[in-house]
């Protein structure tokens, strides 16, 4: 297992969450880590990747914007994705992946899906 994300569940509109991604395997210090989902019958679709350095860059637009934040803990070994004022829309299986990244410059964050680490997901559910 090389990323593990936790947090999921079922949450009503409005209410936040934040799900986890950690790592038994590798320290996410040295890794760019990017956050995924994918809705029932659709395709998996990039949300935000976080650098070494913390800059973040999403990749989503649209209606994700503004509501979603990544952020990084290295001292916990977890990079974390809060979902702000989640809606129907955004229920889906949440995957964070990662790239090993210390030999590129900090802000390094790749773009698409080129990323060889991934969780196994966790589901959220946005339901009244």
């Amino acid at each position: 297992v090389q990323l593990v994300e936790s947090g999921g569940g079922s949450v009503q509109p409005g209410a936040s969450l934040r799900l986890s991604c950690s790592s038994p395997a590798f320290s996410l210090a040295d890794y760019a880590v990017a956050w995924f989902r994918q809705a029932p019958g659709k395709g998996r679709e990039a949300i935000s990747c976080i650098s070494r350095a913390g800059d973040t860059s999403t990749f989503h637009v649209g209606s994700i914007q503004g509501r979603f934040t990544v952020y990084r803990d290295n001292a916990k070994n977890t990079v974390s994705l809060h979902l702000n004022t989640p809606r129907p829309e955004d229920t889906a299986i949440y995957y964070c992946a990662g790239k090993f990244a210390r030999d590129r410059r900090p802000t390094y964050c790749p773009r698409g899906s080129d990323y060889p680490a991934w969780g196994q997901g966790t589901q959220v559910t946005v339901s009244s």
